[in-house]
């Protein structure tokens, strides 16, 4: 009732990764940039409309897909709220940090923004996990490495 039934099948059917074979390689990654919008619009009851096709962007094959999720995971979160965020997106999040580069910054730029939405003490198993944001793909990424210094 929220938006129109054909418009929402239209943008769920744009993530179809044959779809964005055929049609335009960028599709995906415009519709990773929206999907926060649209989580917003329906709302936190409706997340199980977007909850596929947010799993279908997250392991898309193009890093700048992972890369526009990886930024707005944190918006995401204050949408969906602490039960569906620890559900849903703390998987994901995981993912991203073992991700590439391109990807890990998105979510250490952020970092903090989604960390302070989980539980305290789902809070603490990423502490151990700080270091490995120093191993990074290149050891000439000085941009990675002022973020995490930041």
């Amino acid at each position: 009732d929220i938006i129109p039934q054909p418009l929402l099948d239209q943008y769920l059917s744009m993530t179809d990764p044959a779809r964005a074979q055929t049609v335009d390689t960028e599709i995906a990654k415009h519709c990773a940039y929206s999907l926060p919008g649209v989580a917003l619009t329906l709302g936190r009851q409706n997340w199980h409309c977007l909850k596929d096709t947010y799993e279908t962007l997250a392991s898309d094959v193009q890093w700048k897909v992972r890369r526009t999720l990886a930024f707005s995971i944190h918006e995401l979160a204050v949408i969906l709220g602490d039960q569906l965020t620890a559900a849903d997106l703390v998987p994901i999040f995981n993912g991203f940090l073992k991700d590439l580069d391109e990807v890990r910054i998105g979510v250490l730029k952020h970092l903090y923004d989604f960390l302070k939405l989980l539980h305290a003490d789902k809070r603490r198993e990423y502490l151990y996990q700080l270091q490995e944001f120093v191993v990074t793909d290149n050891s000439r990424n000085w941009r990675f490495r002022y973020e995490l210094a930041e």
